[in-house]
């Protein structure tokens, strides 16, 4: 038995861009269109994830168009489990994300898919083809965001207009800006006010629905959507079949197999299923070159790459795993043994050492007291008063094994003290209070909020800046900001921070210090080195995991370069200290372990005579190193590592 099925159209524009669209683009657009497919009693459409209505009582209301769309002869059960499938792709979090726009992503894409699997046609041109050369236009590129805005931040009491910004962004980039106003708040009003208010809800996975595909393997039957899986995705096997293929059940289990074990996310390694005897199917066939069924094609950057036809199952397993390897190749030192470099902890180094506190006030209360002119917002007695009240108190509280309660202060009063110091004392003098920074450090509470804290405005910030600016900066200053910084990464969110915003200043205290006169400046800048280097190794880490490589474009040759140059001559010049010489050698070791840029690297590396100075580091006279865990790891990164 057959069952109609019917494409519900709506202007979210209510009739004015027919109207206005000529004087505000210069073309005739007919409509805003969003539609919805009604089918087997229920109103079906994607925003916030799927969502089914009983027929016009979508929060759009009552549609301005029904197009008779033909008839199915698919029951509803099985239609029901296409649905449990589609969830998995058009879900709620792409409607709020890049994927959901105007071009390839959105309500009349889902439409076109949906009719595809029921009938074999596709929704009309008009609809599919809403003119790019619009969308392009400042004023269409504007609109687009207001439009977006409708089906991203839904409620169940409905939807909210567009944000003013992006309604005035919108406005000011049409010719008319009165006109575009109007058509704005006329699809902000349509999308708010009509259908009833608690109907517009998305509708949930049944709790055990039957999915003939497991959830790594994507179905598509809609080009659009199938192109936009290749772009977003750097390698990817798809899977050409139809339901009267026996071989293609006899493999699929293989093919499933491989997707559970080789998937990867953010744009990773994707297995997708086409149907050709489903919707648009056969046209991505066409498009492909695909003939007979199964056949696997292979691509990767959207470049098609190879084509497998038949159930071959180990030759299937062979070129996904080829093309995973040319997608994503292992790094060289993958395959190296390294035992010493692997037993390297990547916890950061920390200074928890806790001097007495009111000692260390009254001596930054001596210095502000030195101060004949003090100029800013905050007087002395009120600097010196947040100081004895709040920030001492906390650093106590935080230091107690075992408080009643968590010690909190309030440190978004901090930044302003912090200013009010750095701005009137002395380099010399601002040694205390790199100390006390250094201390709160050591508290996750304040890690935290230091971490969202970003600019030059962050206390971590000026009291750097405030070393790099002297150069005549004392031994004693050098010291506690060097170890203020390597108690920032005590915390995984400030550690990626330091790593990011604060590289360039990082890089260059670490130059300023490495080779300092005194050995504990240069032992603090040697832990604070290995703190970078071993941050940058836990994310490659999860690169590794996730992707199976790193993209060297997400990192920084020169500074890599730099980096390395500073440590090899920090360890040739250490003479006094074998754990400075652990630490820099250990930095170097993360730095090289999982390079993207190891061939880049190499030749520098062979310049500096790299292999030369770590092997000098093993001979016992003259500054060399006698303990034996530090021997072996100096002999591992010369013999591996270096050139």
């Amino acid at each position: 038995m057959s069952t109609p099925v019917q494409l519900y159209v709506y202007d979210l524009s209510n009739g004015m861009a027919r109207q206005l669209s000529v004087q505000l683009t210069g073309r005739q657009i007919d409509g805003i269109w969003h539609t919805s497919v009604v089918v087997f009693g229920k109103e079906i459409f994607y925003g916030q994830g799927i969502s089914v209505t009983p027929p016009g009582k979508s929060h759009l209301g009552q549609p301005l168009r029904i197009v008779e769309m033909g008839e199915t002869a698919i029951d509803e059960d099985t239609f029901e489990q296409y649905l449990s499938e589609m969830r998995q792709q058009f879900t709620a979090d792409k409607a709020s994300d890049a994927l959901y726009t105007m071009y390839n992503f959105n309500c009349n894409t889902f439409s076109n898919e949906c009719i595809g699997f029921l009938t074999g046609s596709s929704i009309p041109d008009y609809i599919k083809s809403l003119p790019t050369d619009f969308l392009s236009t400042p004023f269409g590129a504007a609109l687009r965001p207001s439009i977006d805005a409708m089906y991203r931040h839904g409620a169940p009491s409905g939807l909210p207009t567009p944000p003013p910004e992006a309604t005035l962004a919108a406005a000011q980039a049409s010719p008319n800006p009165v006109l575009a106003t109007g058509l704005l708040e006329a699809i902000a009003a349509h999308a708010s006010s009509s259908g009833p208010t608690g109907s517009y809800i998305p509708t949930p996975a049944p709790t055990s629905p039957s999915t003939p595909n497991p959830v790594n393997v994507k179905s598509c039957t809609d080009t659009t959507l199938f192109q936009s899986i290749l772009r977003d995705n750097r390698a990817v096997i798809a899977f050409f079949t139809n339901k009267t293929c026996g071989p293609c059940r006899v493999i699929e289990p293989v093919f499933q197999d491989l997707a559970k074990q080789k998937t990867r996310t953010n744009g990773g390694v994707a297995f997708t299923k086409v149907d050709l005897g489903v919707g648009n199917g056969a046209a991505i066939a066409r498009q492909y070159g695909v003939r007979v069924t199964p056949t696997f094609v292979f691509f990767l950057d959207g470049r098609k790459t190879h084509e497998l036809r038949g159930a071959n199952a180990p030759e299937l397993r062979t070129q996904v795993d080829l093309l995973i390897y040319e997608a994503f190749p292992p790094h060289p030192h993958k395959s190296i043994s390294l035992p010493a470099i692997e037993s390297i902890s990547l916890n950061p180094i920390l200074f928890i050492q806790i001097p007495n506190l009111d000692t260390l006030l009254s001596k930054l209360n001596e210095f502000i007291d030195s101060v004949s002119t003090w100029t800013g917002v905050l007087t002395q007695a009120q600097v010196k008063q947040a100081l004895s009240k709040t920030v001492i108190p906390f650093l106590k509280a935080s230091s107690t094994p075992s408080p009643p309660q968590p010690p909190t202060a309030p440190f978004d009063y901090w930044p302003a003290l912090v200013l009010s110091l750095v701005s009137n004392l002395t380099v010399g003098n601002l040694f205390p209070l790199a100390d006390i920074w250094r201390i709160a450090l050591l508290n996750p509470k304040f890690c935290e909020w230091s971490a969202v804290k970003r600019g030059p405005q962050n206390p971590m910030n000026m009291l750097l800046s405030k070393a790099l600016e002297s150069r005549d900066a004392p031994r004693s200053y050098l010291l506690t900001v060097l170890r203020m910084l390597s108690n920032a990464f005590s915390n995984a969110d400030l550690a990626r921070e330091c790593n990011t915003s604060m590289r360039n200043d990082l890089t260059a205290i670490l130059v300023l210090t490495l080779l300092h006169e005194d050995v504990a400046v240069r032992t603090a800048a040697a832990s604070l080195a290995f703190n970078v280097t071993a941050c940058l190794q836990k994310h490659r880490l999860e690169k590794i995991e996730s992707h199976g490589n790193i993209d060297p474009e997400e990192e920084d040759l020169d500074w890599e370069l730099e980096v390395i140059s500073a440590l090899l001559e920090a360890i040739g010049r250490e003479n006094e200290s074998e754990d400075t010489v652990h630490r820099l050698t250990a930095s170097l070791a993360l730095l090289l372990r999982f390079s993207p840029f190891i061939g880049d690297l190499m030749p520098l590396m062979e310049v500096l005579r790299s292999r030369n100075i770590l092997t000098g580091k093993l001979q016992k006279s003259d500054g060399g190193v006698t303990k034996v865990e530090i021997r072996k790891l100096i002999a591992e990164v010369a013999e591996k590592l270096c050139p």
